[in-house]
C-alpha cells in the first residue's frame, strides 16, 4: 500500500516590523530587557500580570486569558524572539530585535497578521505593539 503524502500549503501572511530609537547603548538594553520577568514592565501586550517560570517556558494572563511563552534564549545578537501558545494549538510567533544605532539602540518587533484577523483587529495590535515600544523607551531611558 502506497502512503498519501500531501504537501502542506505555504502562505506568505501580512507583516509590519514597528521599530522604537531608544538612547541607550543597545547591549545594556539587551542585557536589561531581555530576562521574560522584566516583560510585564512594559509589554502590556503580551501580559497584564507577572510572569511565572514553568521548566523552560513561562505562563502568564494574557489580554486574552492563561498563555504560555517561550523566550529565546541570551544571545550575542540582541535577539528577544518569544513564541506565545494560546492553547489548542494555536501559537504565535513574535520575533523581537535590538539592534546597534549609532551609540543607541534601535528595537523592532515584527507583527504578523492572524489568520481571520480584520483589518481593525491588525490596526489595533499595531497600536498596541508602538505603545509597548513607547513604554520600553520610557523605562530605558531612565537609565
Amino acid at each position: 500500500m502506497k502512503a498519501h503524502v500531501t504537501e502542506r500549503e505555504h502562505v506568505t501572511v501580512d507583516a509590519e516590523t514597528i521599530s522604537v530609537s531608544i538612547n541607550c547603548n543597545w547591549r545594556d538594553l539587551y542585557e536589561t530587557f531581555r530576562r521574560p520577568e522584566t516583560f510585564p514592565e512594559w509589554a502590556a501586550g503580551l501580559s497584564n500580570s507577572s510572569l511565572e517560570q514553568d521548566g523552560d517556558d513561562w505562563k502568564a494572563r494574557g489580554p486574552e486569558g492563561p498563555i504560555r511563552i517561550k523566550f529565546s534564549d541570551k544571545n550575542e545578537f540582541g535577539v528577544m524572539d518569544h513564541w506565545v501558545d494560546l492553547g489548542g494549538g494555536r501559537v504565535i510567533y513574535v520575533p523581537l530585535r535590538v539592534v546597534e544605532n549609532d551609540n543607541h539602540a534601535e528595537v523592532l518587533l515584527t507583527l504578523f497578521r492572524q489568520p481571520e484577523m480584520t483589518d481593525a483587529k491588525f490596526a489595533e495590535d499595531r497600536e498596541w505593539v508602538r505603545r509597548d515600544l513607547l513604554a520600553l523607551k520610557a523605562l530605558a531611558e531612565r537609565c
